[in-house]
């Protein structure tokens, strides 16, 4: 052990790894825990989550966190290296706090409390993004080389199982109480918040304090068009399906690119770079974030379509209640959990003794498989061969989880760690963003090519009218994905009251019953699901390769002494 941490009581490393743990787990779980508790939020507030006008206040109080912490973890990983990843962390950790209290107390009904909602996320999501930024950085500097893998194998384990672990608790407490699902976060940060301020401190490199403001600015509106810029277009424009091609997302994406060009031209000439773009020449820096952000498109993306699959399927065939399927969802979905729980510190641990190159590439190679495998299966499957394959797919993601951050953590110089932290973790944040309007893509895609046809003959074979069938056939298919993805009945959402109370009593039992909306579903999910998960087999297969040339590391410490010298 080297004399910088023979200086630090013999228990510091620990408490950091404790408190960073904390902090991180927080975070993830935050960035998850809506979008199975949504439905139970809406209705506390009196909003209807399908009508049309809500949809963009649905869709931002699910991304809006995401797309906080996304944008801003480099910007602030690089102030930790400025003025103390400690002083920004525990900062980070009061913010989020603050947050979670104010969503707690989320007052009024209707627009102003949505609003609200979204807002107050937002703000959490700057208090989760400073954490997240730094508390990877911190971890490399408290643990000797030879143990980081370890550490972080269990840190970032808790930032990625935390977004699993979010949908169950989710599900679980708004089945209680929906503003349960704001305060379970409030004693976790108090302690926190308390405990880094009392333990973890350092001292800031005052020696490099400027703020590249042109570049921070620059980044983030970049980062955020380009991601506001998905969020709407995956809504209904005009006679379309999705609004990719109309002149705001069009706008947005075109400004979002023109503005991150401006900032690869600023951090290319300004003295002292929010980002050094020079990180990008060494190897495992390079490499590590190219295999982590590809695997978090596709994690995210997975995430996505079991939700869809089991509660818009699966579990209301198997007899549970549409009412009862986000709670049930989380649970059919713990074998995924478990895999990845188990692999992450034990990848760790092992990558320590023996490199994670094996670790990081069989990981993904493993998951690859399981995508291909999941492909296979029948859209009402036997829930054995499901839940192994789900097994098998976090076994591999926990594999690659501790390897990758290492290497990126190690390839850098000390000095640059909260802004490679923050690189870091803004891969794995874009990367779940852009899986969702990704995956929602292929799926509105797939839905709208034979649902409407579908739906409209088995709603004029129940008596529907024939107006009403074919305008309820017709609506856009992202209605029908959200009620499946959040848990509403969608016949008893889309086909207007007054129209059900007139049809026979057997037939308002088919058409709200368990399998009316499944059968529907199922052909054109399918359908969507093979392009989806063959997408997803190439992009871990992608991270495998990625990880192996960035494992190629002969050249990387005289890189990374070069990039510090100069």
């Amino acid at each position: 052990m080297n004399s910088a941490h023979a200086e630090r009581p013999q228990n510091h490393k620990w408490m950091v790894l404790s408190n960073t743990t904390l902090g991180m787990l927080a975070a993830a779980i935050n960035s998850s825990i809506l979008l199975i508790s949504l439905p139970a939020v809406f209705r506390g507030i009196g909003l209807k989550a399908l009508d049309p006008g809500n949809i963009n206040y649905l869709l931002w109080a699910i991304i809006g966190y995401m797309i906080a912490t996304a944008v801003l973890v480099v910007a602030f990983g690089r102030l930790g290296d400025q003025f103390g990843r400690a002083r920004m962390y525990n900062l980070g950790f009061a913010i989020f706090t603050a947050a979670s209290i104010a969503l707690s107390l989320l007052p009024g009904q209707g627009d102003f409390a949505a609003s609200y909602l979204v807002t107050v996320r937002i703000i959490q999501g700057i208090g989760g993004a400073l954490i997240m930024a730094n508390a990877t950085a911190l971890l490399t500097d408290a643990f000797p080389q030879n143990e980081r893998g370890f550490a972080l194998g269990i840190n970032v384990v808790a930032a990625i199982g935390g977004q699993f672990i979010g949908l169950l608790i989710g599900g679980l407490l708004a089945d209680a109480n929906w503003r349960l699902v704001f305060w379970i976060n409030v004693p976790f940060g108090l302690v926190g918040t308390i405990w880094a301020y009392m333990k973890l401190n350092d001292a800031p490199n005052r020696r490099s304090h400027t703020i590249d403001w042109l570049g921070n600015i620059s980044f983030g509106l970049g980062l955020v068009l380009i991601l506001t810029a998905i969020t709407y277009g995956l809504q209904p424009y005009g006679e379309q399906v999705m609004a990719w091609t109309s002149p705001k997302v069009l706008s947005f994406f075109a400004i979002g690119i023109l503005s991150l060009i401006a900032f690869v031209v600023v951090e290319s000439r300004v003295a002292k770079p929010m980002l050094d773009l020079k990180l990008f020449r060494i190897p495992g820096f390079a490499w590590g974030n190219l295999a982590n952000l590809s695997s978090g498109i596709a994690r995210g993306g997975l995430q996505f379509m079991l939700i869809v699959w089991l509660q818009g399927i699966w579990l209301p065939l198997h007899g549970y209640s549409f009412e009862e399927t986000p709670l049930w969802s989380a649970i059919f979905m713990l074998p995924l959990t478990v895999g990845f729980l188990l692999a992450g510190p034990l990848s760790g641990y092992f990558s320590d003794r023996v490199g994670g190159v094996p670790f990081s590439v069989g990981g993904m190679v493993a998951g690859a498989i399981s995508f291909l495998a999941l492909m296979e299966l029948p859209a009402n499957f036997s829930y054995t061969a499901f839940a192994a394959l789900l097994f098998l797919n976090g076994l591999g993601s926990g594999l690659f989880v501790a390897p990758n951050s290492t290497q990126i953590m190690n390839s850098v110089p000390a000095s640059e760690r909260g802004q490679a932290s923050g690189m870091r973790a803004t891969t794995t944040n874009a990367g779940q963003v852009l899986s969702i309007g990704l995956f929602f893509s292929l799926m509105l895609v797939g839905l709208a090519s034979s649902l409407p046809a579908a739906m409209e003959s088995g709603l004029l074979a129940q008596h529907v009218p024939l107006a009403v069938a074919h305008q309820v056939a017709n609506m856009p298919p992202v209605a029908s994905l959200f009620a499946a993805f959040l848990g509403y009945n969608p016949m008893g959402e889309l086909i207007p009251v007054d129209v059900l109370h007139a049809l026979p009593p057997q037939n308002v039992a088919t058409l709200t019953g368990n399998e009316f909306f499944p059968g529907l579903m199922a052909e054109p999910f399918k359908h969507g699901l093979v392009f989806a998960f063959t997408f997803s087999a190439i992009l871990y297969l992608l991270a495998a390769f990625a990880s192996w040339r960035g494992g190629k590391k002969a050249d990387a410490p005289a890189m990374a002494e070069a990039v510090a010298g100069e």
